[in-house]
């Protein structure tokens, strides 16, 4: 046993020895020894690598990028892009900053601030639209694309300083999502662009809060918004609506609780519209004795003239798509709002619920009507002098634009405390509803009872004096 292991050692040094042999016959064969070539193929395949990785490299190719980044600007942008699905999908700067047939004129009109003079700052909808054309259609149809028609159709926008409006720092901050027929940066920030961080309820609070619209803080604070606040950061936001909410989602990562777009834009439809509309009036009324209300709202606001026709403002209200003008649009949106509240609650409560709310709107409408009474006759009566630019009515449509502080009572009655008396009801926050909404509309109309009765005293007293 022995021997055969000496031999069969043996057998395996002669075998290399022949492969040596082999070995070195071939390299002389070759043209002489090999070369160790094994250092350099390394170093060209890191080479060839990085060229390939710097070729796929979001911006490397695109001469936009370069530049900005060579001069070191706009970095926050270049930052974002490189990190967005446009970066990956390829789609540069040039897809959409450069100007061509489809640009708006007012984008066209623009300055240019590049040394490609096709270049402009401003993007619409419309280049959006290009990819994401059933998006840009649903938002072309809804309320937010009308939103800069409306703010430059009221009566003293045109009085206010440059800087507020045109140059967004005030109102046209929030109204610019409908400039330029539409602002998808709005909602879905520069220039990252994601649907998951629009899907969130804080992408509408920076519009959505305040005087005369606090949707995001009657939310936040609502038993929805409570729960969205405690658990939100837990819900995967990358995810679909239909995928988050309703019977297709996936029971582990299900969001227990509504936020703006579940509601608002179901199914992601970015129409974005309510029933009520922003005003909360529709047309007809079947309701006789609200439709009387209303019909000294809409006074008020200068639609009707005091036989109940119809005026030019008529238009400011339809171009601005902020109330509802038939029974019809009025009944589609309410009816898709039931469905979004029965796919987590029973029809008849959700039904009651809306039902409530819109019987918050009749009770509010009632103090309304009550108010603009008074100021009306203090107007006929000569007790107020009524500017001549004025409709046939009070001009709620002014705002805080008005000259006496019975008429800024008013505004606020009607801009600020009526908003949130049905606004808090639809959202769920009772509190809000009640505190910051109707117990102020209640001590709006006691100011306005009492402050008629001091400027007619007044009068009284004065035309008393002459007499003597």
């Amino acid at each position: 046993m022995h021997r055969e292991i000496i031999l069969s050692r043996s057998s395996i040094r002669l075998f290399l020895c022949a492969a040596s042999v082999g070995l070195v016959v071939a390299c002389a064969g070759a043209g002489g020894p090999a070369k160790d070539e094994t250092k350099p193929q390394k170093q060209v395949a890191k080479a060839d690598a990085k060229k390939a990785a710097a070729k796929k490299a979001p911006g490397a190719g695109d001469k936009c990028f370069q530049c900005h980044q060579a001069k070191g600007i706009t970095g926050s942008a270049l930052r974002d892009w490189v990190a967005s699905k446009h970066a990956t999908e390829d789609v540069g700067c040039a897809d959409c900053h450069l100007t061509d047939d489809s640009t708006p004129e007012a984008i066209k009109k623009g300055p240019a601030r590049c040394v490609d003079k096709k270049v402009r700052l401003k993007v619409s909808s419309r280049t959006c639209g290009e990819c994401h054309g059933e998006q840009a259609k649903q938002f072309a149809s809804g309320k937010h694309s009308k939103a800069w028609i409306a703010l430059k159709a009221m009566p003293t926008t045109k009085d206010q300083p440059h800087a507020l409006i045109d140059g967004e720092k005030g109102c046209g901050g929030c109204h610019r999502i409908g400039r330029d027929e539409g602002k998808c940066d709005s909602c879905h920030t520069r220039h990252l662009f994601t649907a998951a961080e629009a899907r969130r309820p804080e992408a509408c609070a920076t519009c959505h809060m305040g005087f005369d619209h606090p949707q995001w803080e009657m939310y936040s604070t609502s038993k929805h918004g409570a729960i969205y606040r405690m658990q939100g950061g837990n819900w995967d936001w990358s995810k679909k609506l239909s995928e988050l909410y309703g019977p297709k989602a996936d029971p582990k990562v299900a969001a227990r609780a509504p936020v703006c777009a579940t509601c608002h834009m179901p199914k992601g439809d970015h129409g974005v519209r309510t029933a009520w509309g922003f005003l909360a009036l529709r047309l007809p009324e079947e309701d006789k004795e609200w439709m009387g209300y209303r019909a000294k709202i809409l006074q008020g606001l200068g639609v009707l003239d005091d036989k109940g026709k119809p005026t030019g403002r008529l238009g400011v209200v339809q171009a601005g798509d902020v109330a509802r003008l038939t029974a019809e649009s009025w009944k589609k949106e309410r009816a898709r709002m039931t469905e979004v509240c029965v796919s987590c609650h029973a029809t008849s409560y959700a039904e009651g619920e809306l039902a409530k709310g819109d019987a918050i709107i009749k009770a509010s409408d009632k103090l309304m009507a009550e108010a603009i009474t008074i100021i009306q006759g203090l107007y006929k009566d000569g007790i107020l002098d009524k500017p001549k630019d004025y409709p046939m009515s009070v001009d709620l449509l002014r705002f805080y634009e008005v000259e006496n502080p019975i008429e800024q009572v008013l505004y606020e009655m009607f801009l600020k405390h009526r908003m949130r008396s049905f606004q808090g009801a639809f959202h769920m926050n009772p509190d809000y509803q009640h505190w910051y909404g109707w117990a102020q509309m209640k001590k709006d109309i006691a100011d306005i009872r009492h402050k008629a009765k001091e400027l007619r005293a007044a009068k009284s007293g004065k035309k008393k004096r002459r007499r003597k």
